[in-house]
């Protein structure tokens, strides 16, 4: 196993189990650096099997558009929880060593050779090692070399974030959402309440350059400019997926395997779910020692049963959202803002996003004029 985020440490928990497992982790520790808002369902937490307090629970968002429109959605149930996403990483790496699975921090993965086996080689301060393994999980991020070493293409895009932690306390139950070419061009901007402080960031597509100038110019709208930071978080998000997350005595799961909600940019429920899958598919081909790409391909049809329709949908709404100009986002907000269409809003899944589609244009076909096409197949599929 190369990777020891959520993903991977669930992977290694499940196969720990039964067998020899070994995870290589680059970093020297669990849950550092921090690339995540934090911000999950909470079936996400049920899924991971991790006690947690969260920092806040959250039951509803607000969005600004283009025009300063805002629409706000909200629900008695909570809609979503934030997490300590430190230490809910070391939480999984913990379960996944309770259940036998060894760690290995500090050592870096640097290619394989597959001769009916994987023989791997890494480096560990300063020296070049060398093991050997039935089977290689990649779960080593966006920048997953398993993957590219699998013959695997990258991802359709990459969008990059940049977040701080201020010191200013919040107890709301709303995070704020941020839209506009002018603010996020690509993506979106947050802020996201706590409890104890306040979490502002946003993400830009690749082709807008760095984050940084555009957290500055968000921080000054919001009067935060001059607060000192706590902490600060960056990273990429890659978008669209990958051909393929199998071959030859390898797999791939979580970011490495391109399993991210293309409308959020949230990869936990996709990588945990996955991981399961990964955990059926490979002790199987483990227990009848066949590890070959024909083998593992029980795999990628079994994670895309359960995920593969929700994020071709979502990536479809992404493509409709890239072609939107500021100037159609603030029409689009003026023809949702209506009671019914809340009340459909309200009963939203972070989750699962696309679930909403059909039912919105049913109310609002005007949404049709911004991309029939894509909107359609969005729906129809």
């Amino acid at each position: 196993m190369v990777g020891g985020g959520p993903a991977g440490s669930r992977a290694a928990a499940l196969l720990a189990k039964d067998w020899d497992v070994a995870v290589l982790e680059e970093h020297q520790e669990s849950g550092r650096p921090v690339q995540c808002t934090g911000l999950v369902s909470p079936r996400v937490l049920e899924m991971a099997g991790v006690r947690q307090t969260p920092l806040n629970v959250l039951h509803g968002a607000e969005i600004e558009f283009p025009g300063g429109r805002r629409i706000a959605v909200s629900s008695p149930e909570p809609k979503a929880v934030v997490i300590d996403r430190a230490d809910f990483d070391r939480q999984l790496a913990e379960r996944a060593m309770d259940a036998g699975a060894e760690f290995f921090y500090g050592r870096r993965y640097l290619s394989r050779r597959w001769e009916g086996r994987s023989r791997i080689h890494y480096r560990e301060d300063g020296q070049v090692g060398e093991e050997c393994a039935r089977l290689l999980v990649g779960a080593d991020g966006h920048g997953s070399k398993v993957a590219m070493e699998a013959g695997d293409p990258r991802p359709r895009e990459w969008v990059r974030g940049l977040q701080v932690d201020l010191p200013i306390a919040d107890g709301s139950d709303t995070v704020e959402i941020h839209v506009g070419s002018e603010t996020a061009p690509g993506f979106f901007a947050w802020r996201l309440p706590c409890g104890d402080f306040t979490r502002v960031g946003l993400c830009v597509g690749w082709d807008h350059g760095p984050p940084a100038d555009y957290l500055r110019a968000f921080l000054k709208k919001l009067s935060l400019e001059d607060v000192k930071p706590l902490d600060k978080h960056c990273g990429k998000i890659p978008l669209g997926g990958r051909g393929r997350t199998y071959g030859d005595g390898v797999l791939l799961v979580g970011d490495a395997a391109g399993q991210v909600k293309p409308v959020s940019g949230g990869g936990l429920f996709p990588g945990l779910t996955s991981a399961r899958c990964l955990a059926a598919v490979a002790g199987e081909a483990l227990r009848e020692d066949r590890c070959d790409a024909a083998s593992l391909k029980a795999y990628e049809r079994m994670w895309r049963k359960e995920l593969g329709k929700e994020l071709a949908r979502g990536y479809r709404l992404r493509r409709v959202f890239l072609r939107m100009s500021d100037e159609d986002m603030a029409k689009a907000s003026a023809m949702v803002d209506r009671p019914d269409v809340q009340r459909l809003l309200n009963s939203g899944d972070i989750d699962r996003p696309s679930d909403l589609a059909a039912p919105l244009l049913r109310k609002v076909p005007g949404l049709l004029r911004f991309s029939p096409r894509l909107v359609s197949a969005m729906v129809m599929r």
